[in-house]
This record gives structure tokens, sequence and C-alpha cells, in this order.
């Protein structure tokens, strides 16, 4: 089964408490529910990890580089201005694996500070403004591009 890392990053261990308004009201635990639901169906196996430390979600993203996983990555805040991420993101395609990047919310809908992604220039597509169903296109369009 393959494997796909679905990584998150800061303040979305906050999901259904922090501005359910933009969020949404579900937690990170029926993230990871319905997540390893949906890669079940679409035989992948997903491993669902949520950081506030960018220093781990870049060793995370280095991690899929060694051990061939794909990436679904909301980088959150660090969408905007980590560059680090953006080079860690960068081995990941770089290396053949997908890595598409998600968002519940659609950032360019939103304050003009959140329009730029520095990630996006190298992730294989983006996703946005769907809710947790980001995340469920993102694995199907993972598991498309690997049958294809």
């Amino acid at each position: 089964m393959t494997q796909v890392l679905v990584l998150n990053g800061p303040n979305l261990g906050r999901l259904g408490v922090r501005e359910p308004e933009v969020y949404g009201h579900a937690s990170m635990a029926d993230l990871e529910r319905e997540a390893a639901a949906w890669g079940s169906e679409l035989s992948l196996k997903v491993d669902v990890r949520q950081t506030d430390d960018e220093s781990e979600l870049v060793g995370w993203l280095h991690e899929a580089v060694d051990a061939r996983s794909h990436v679904v990555l909301n980088p959150a805040a660090f969408t905007h201005y980590s560059y680090a991420l953006r080079d860690a993101a960068a081995q990941v395609t770089s290396s053949g694996l997908l890595l598409v990047e998600v968002h519940l919310s659609n950032p360019a809908a939103r304050e003009s500070f959140r329009h730029y992604s520095v990630v996006a220039g190298v992730a294989t597509g983006t996703i946005a403004g769907f809710g947790f169903d980001s995340y469920r296109l993102a694995l199907a369009a993972i598991a498309h591009k690997l049958q294809a």
C-alpha cells in the first residue's frame, strides 16, 4: 500500500475551537479518522501528523523523501514565509514524489498577507477552500496520479 504523510502546521491542532467560522467545528482527531478512511478507499496508507514546530515539519518532509512517501501538506501560517519549509518541500517533489499543498480556507479570499504561498511553486498542486474536503481531494489526486 502506498504511504502518504498528511502533515499539518501551526495552530491546526486547535481545529474545532480556533475560529470555527473559518476552519469549521471538526477537530484534528476527526481529520485523522476521515483521512484514514479516505486513504483506505483509495488504497493509500495515511499517516496524519500536526506540529506547531517548523523544524519538526521540515524533518517530516525529509522523512518523506527518505521513506519514499507522498505528502499532503497544510503548511498553515508557514505557507507565507517559511523558506526552510519550501526548500524541504522542493526535496520531496524533486525526488519524484507528489506533494499536494492544502488549505481548509481559501487564502486568496482572506487577508492580503495570506495571498502568497512560498510552497506553491514547488508543490505538485494546491487545493484550497473546501474544508476537510481539501484533504480528501488531495488524496484522490495523489491516487489518480499514481494510477496514471
